[in-house]
């Protein structure tokens, strides 16, 4: 990428289009405030403000922090708003960067919260589940995956598990987003798109309207974390400890990124980074990252490997030994969300009678 650019990444852009606390207008009732999330390299989340006939409507919020919160209600404030007139929010998927202030916003405002049914269900998961049940899980699934007893020993009961933060208590929806129907906004035609794969429930939001810039396309499009300029996101795996399915989420993600492709927003407004414009471009882009990654993966499965084999073999953005412990287990996750695919397309299959169980790729 050429050309200056701000403190959000996006080029070319003059510091008078920047106002006070983080505060971005992008035209037609809509405004951007970035919310830190504290020591993360994201820096923050763009929660946006989407004026409606019965108030602002939120969509996310951002990480539950008390200097997020005041960064928040100070962005609310720059919006010609305050918290307390927030009429709704509407939530791309349960991360705590995106849904983390939303109890808060509901209590200061009486706000409804929205979200996708699937990940609401994980939200009550995390809230009814005991810690230990998921750090007993969590060892299964590691251990069945290969990795060595000195990296499954802290959820066994070690010292990272006696240090271990609270549980989190993300606050419960109180509506759902429907695929494909539009959100109870007064004045706006804001349609939930079903965009599974970072998450069982992640959704985009498409904003149908004139774009007040003209660009070639329809509308513009709340992202969340499904695209974004230049992050590839995080395929997740977030099973119920106590279902057997197999899913198969980079499936899923794959399919959701060409239903975007079609639906061709004239902008993206992403939870993180800068506004862009040819969605279909970008989702090229991803189509092809994941299908060299696929390959990639075949040529390593030409020798039997466990899950955290190839883990430890893929390539990331940085080498294996400087991957912290909790990003390791992420990216075992990854590593499995493309195992399960290859299996699904018959390109792979499990050694039979290797445990741990070891994967081989179909010559």
């Amino acid at each position: 990428m050429t050309g200056s650019q701000d403190e959000q990444g996006r080029p070319d852009e003059t510091a008078a289009a920047r106002s006070a606390a983080g505060v971005r207008d992008h035209g037609g009732g809509v405004r951007s405030v970035a919310v830190p999330i504290p020591d993360n390299p994201l820096g923050h989340t763009l929660v946006y403000v989407v004026e409606t006939d019965r108030g602002p409507v939120l969509v996310d919020t951002g990480w539950d922090d008390p200097g997020s919160w005041d960064v928040l209600v100070a962005g609310l404030e720059v919006c010609g708003t305050g918290v307390g007139e927030v009429h709704g929010v509407v939530i791309t998927h349960h991360h705590p960067d995106h849904h983390g202030l939303s109890g808060r916003v509901r209590e200061a405002s009486g706000a409804w919260i929205a979200m996708h049914a699937a990940d609401a269900a994980i939200v009550r998961r995390a809230r009814e589940t005991r810690p230990e049940r998921w750090f007993t899980y969590m060892a299964a699934k590691l251990t069945a995956a290969g990795a060595p007893e000195e990296h499954v020993a802290p959820l066994r009961g070690g010292p990272r598990r006696r240090n271990s933060p609270p549980g989190l208590s993300p606050a419960l929806p109180d509506r759902e987003i429907l695929p494909g129907e539009l959100l109870d906004l007064p004045g706006r035609r804001l349609r939930g798109v079903w965009t599974p794969g970072h998450t069982p429930g992640h959704v985009c939001l498409h904003l149908e309207e004139e774009h007040p810039a003209q660009l070639p396309g329809h509308g513009r499009l709340f992202s969340g974390d499904h695209l974004l300029p230049e992050i590839t996101p995080h395929i997740g795996l977030y099973e119920d400890p106590d279902d057997t399915t197999v899913t198969d989420p980079l499936g899923d993600y794959l399919d959701s990124l060409e239903r975007i492709a079609r639906l061709a927003p004239a902008e993206v407004l992403p939870a993180h980074q800068y506004t862009f414009p040819d969605a279909p471009a970008r989702v090229r882009e991803l189509l092809n990252h994941h299908e060299e990654r696929l390959t990639a993966l075949r040529i390593l499965l030409q020798q039997p490997l466990t899950l955290w084999e190839l883990a430890v073999r893929m390539e990331w953005n940085r080498p294996w030994d400087q991957i912290p412990y909790g990003s390791r287990n992420i990216a075992v996750s990854e590593a499995e969300a493309h195992l399960r695919r290859l299996v699904k397309l018959g390109l792979v299959e499990p050694v039979a009678g290797s445990e741990p169980v070891t994967y081989v790729a179909v010559r």
